[in-house]
C-alpha cells in the first residue's frame, strides 16, 4: 500500500498499525537477504509502538495520516536510544540520547520507525553493501541507498534520507520510487550527520507524490505550511515547463535523451506549455564549484577525527577530505561568492512560475562498484531549489528511469501540484521489482 492508502485503511478500520508493521517485516524477511537495505531492524520496538498506536486509535485518538505508518530512517539521523553509525565501524555503538527534530516531529505524528537504513559511509561516495532490487549487480545509488531500496521493495511504506549532491534523487530514480529534495533550510538539520553544512538537505522517499507530501509535512515543525497534501491531490490544470538542455542533454545517454523528447511531446499534447530555458552563464562552473564546497565543508567537520582515525575512512571519502584540506581559502571564498550569485540568478529565473524539467540521472543505475553520477542533481543542492523526482514508466534493461522537476524557492506546494499532473500521465507502468530467483 501507499501511505495514503494505508492511512485510509487505518481510518476505515480495515487494517491496524500492527498489521502494517507485520506486513513490512514479511517483506524484510523476503528481500533483505538479497538487498541488504538495513543496518538493523528493531522488531520488538516497532511492534510495541504499533500496539501502542493501535490502542490510541481504539480509544478514539488519531494523530493524522502518518499514525501507524512504518518508516525506515537513514543511519545519519539521531533516533533516541538507537546508534547512529553513519557507516563507521567505530561509531556502531554510538547511541543517540535524543531524537533529531525531524525524527521527533515524525514520532509526534504517529510514524513507526522500523530501523536504520544503510547509508554510504559518512553520506559520501563509497559504494554501500546495499544492492539495487531491480538488478542485484547494480547500485541502488547513494548516499540514501538503503532508504530507496527498502521503499522500493515494500520493506517500509516510506523512508527518510538526505542529499548534499544527489543522494535523494539518484537512489530514488535508480530504485523506481519518488522523492523530494525540499528548499534548503526548510527542514531542521540538527542531530543529522553533516557532510556540507551549506548544502545538506533532509527529505522523504515514497512511492508517489501524495505520500511525499504527507511525509514532508510530518517532518516539519508547526510553522511549516500544512497544505502540501492538498496540492499533491489537486493537480495543476495547465502546467508551464521550462525544459533544460545544455548540461542535461550533453551528459545524458541516448535512452534518456529519447525519453525526455517523448515525455516533453506527451506533456505538450496533454495541454502543458513547454519552452526551452537557457541556464545562467555561471551554471557551467557549478559541478566543479559544488565539489569544492562539499570537500572543504566535509573537511571542516571531519578534520580532527580524520587525522586521528584515518583508518576509519573509506577511499572515496578520504579523497574528498584530502581535497578539502588542501583547498586554498581564497578558492573556497570565490566559490561561495559564485554560489550566492547563482542563487540570485536562479531565483530571478524562477519568478515567472515555470517548473524546470530535466532528467533525474544521466542513465539507469550503473554497476555496484559506484553510486552513480550526481551531475544532474548537484546543481539543485548547490542553489538550494526544491526538486521532485518521479518515475516515467521507461526503463533500460529493466532498470527504471525518472524525470526531475525543479521549483521556485519555498514553493513546494506548487511543485507538488505540477508533479501530481505529471504523475497522472506517467502512471502506466507498475514499478514493482521481482524477488530474485
Amino acid at each position: 500500500m501507499t501511505i495514503q492508502e494505508a492511512a485510509e485503511a487505518i481510518k476505515g478500520k480495515r487494517v491496524t498499525p500492527v498489521d502494517l508493521v507485520e506486513q513490512c517485516f514479511a517483506a524484510i524477511d523476503r528481500w533483505e537477504p538479497h538487498v541488504k537495505a538495513w543496518v538493523f531492524v528493531d522488531r520488538e520496538g516497532a511492534l510495541a509502538e504499533a500496539r501502542r498506536l493501535t490502542a490510541e486509535l481504539e480509544a478514539g485518538k488519531s494523530r493524522g495520516p502518518l499514525h501507524g505508518i512504518p518508516l525506515g530512517i537513514k543511519d545519519i539521523f539521531d533516533v533516541f536510544d538507537w546508534p547512529t553509525a553513519c557507516g563507521s565501524t567505530l561509531w556502531a555503538n554510538s547511541v543517540a540520547r535524543h531524537d533529531a527534530p525531524i525524527i521527533a516531529s515524525l514520532r509526534t505524528a504517529g510514524a513507526i520507525f522500523l530501523g536504520k537504513t544503510v547509508t554510504t559511509q559518512f553520506a559520501s561516495f563509497d559504494p554501500p553493501v546495499t544492492r539495487n532490487p531491480w538488478n542485484l549487480a547494480h547500485t541502488p545509488g547513494g548516499s540514501s541507498s538503503g532508504s530507496a531500496a527498502a521503499v522500493s521493495t515494500g520493506m517500509c511504506l516510506g523512508a527518510i534520507g538526505s542529499q548534499t549532491g544527489g543522494s535523494l534523487t539518484r537512489p530514488a530514480s535508480y530504485c523506481g520510487i519518488a522523492t523530494i529534495k525540499p528548499t534548503f533550510g526548510l527542514l531542521d538539520l540538527d542531530s543529522i550527520l553533516t557532510l556540507a553544512h551549506s548544502m545538506d538537505h533532509p527529505g522523504p522517499m515514497a512511492h508517489n507524490v501524495t505520500d511525499l507530501a504527507l511525509l514532508l509535512r510530518g517532518m516539519g515543525d508547526m510553522d511549516m505550511p500544512p497544505n502540501y497534501a492538498e496540492h499533491a491531490n489537486v493537480a495543476v490544470s495547465r502546467p508551464r515547463f521550462g525544459r533544460l538542455r545544455q548540461l542535461f542533454e550533453e551528459r545524458a545517454d541516448e535512452n534518456v535523451r529519447a525519453m525526455m523528447d517523448e515525455i516533453a511531446h506527451r506533456f505538450e499534447n496533454d495541454g502543458a506549455a513547454m519552452e526551452e530555458v537557457a541556464l545562467p552563464s555561471g551554471f557551467s562552473d557549478i559541478i566543479a564549484r559544488h565539489r569544492i564546497i562539499m570537500a572543504v565543508e566535509a573537511a571542516q567537520f571531519h578534520e580532527s577525527r580524520f587525522k586521528r582515525r584515518p583508518d576509519d575512512y573509506a577511499p572515496r571519502i578520504t579523497s574528498l577530505l584530502n581535497e578539502g584540506l588542501a583547498c586554498p581559502a581564497p578558492e573556497y571564498a570565490r566559490t561561495k561568492e559564485h554560489q550566492l550569485q547563482l542563487i540570485y540568478a536562479m531565483d530571478a529565473a524562477m519568478r515567472d512560475g515555470k517548473v524546470l524539467l530535466c532528467p533525474a540521472t544521466p542513465g539507469p543505475a550503473p554497476l555496484a562498484d559506484t553510486t552513480g553520477d550526481p551531475v544532474f542533481n548537484s546543481p539543485w543542492s548547490y542553489v538550494g531549489l526544491p526538486t521532485i523526482s518521479i518515475q516515467t514508466g521507461y526503463n533500460v534493461d529493466g532498470l527504471p528511469l525518472a524525470i526531475q522537476l525543479v521549483g521556485a524557492r519555498n514553493h513546494e506546494g506548487e511543485l507538488f501540484s505540477t508533479a501530481a499532473w505529471c504523475e497522472k500521465r506517467l502512471s502506466t507502468w507498475p514499478l514493482v521489482p521481482k524477488l530474485p530467483g
